[in-house]
């Protein structure tokens, strides 16, 4: 079992974060102890992962929320749980694309000013 702040920091977070992920509802799967404190075990870590991986690249909380409740619905809602995926995957991908094309924009530019500066060298 794992306190918050462990489970922060295993994941690169604050637990004001993971707080807030509870009370939007993205944690319903974490239990307290007798104190009241919240308590997670591997398992819950592991989707906490998860959680943050689909929040990074940018799937919305609604979304999220969503998909956590369906995960703890069972087996009969891995079939729509994977459609999401695939759905959220695809706009990954297309931003990927997109930065892609954006990096490559970006490189142009840095090699005229690198050769903008071999040029001026050569004057001075």
């Amino acid at each position: 079992m794992y306190s918050i702040n462990e489970v922060a920091k295993i994941c690169d977070m604050t637990a004001h974060t993971l707080r807030f992920y509870d009370k939007e509802g993205l944690l319903p799967f974490v239990g307290r102890n007798d104190a009241g404190n919240r308590v997670f075990t591997e398992q819950d870590v592991g989707l906490i992962k998860f959680i943050c991986c689909l929040k990074n690249t940018g799937m919305p909380i609604k979304e999220i929320k969503l998909y956590i409740e369906k995960a703890l619905e069972g087996e009969n809602t891995a079939e729509m749980r994977r459609d999401m995926i695939l759905k959220h995957r695809k706009e990954v991908q297309r931003q990927i694309d997109e930065l892609k094309k954006s990096m490559t924009i970006i490189d142009l530019k840095v090699a005229f000013y690198d050769s903008y500066k071999v040029n001026f060298k050569r004057e001075s």
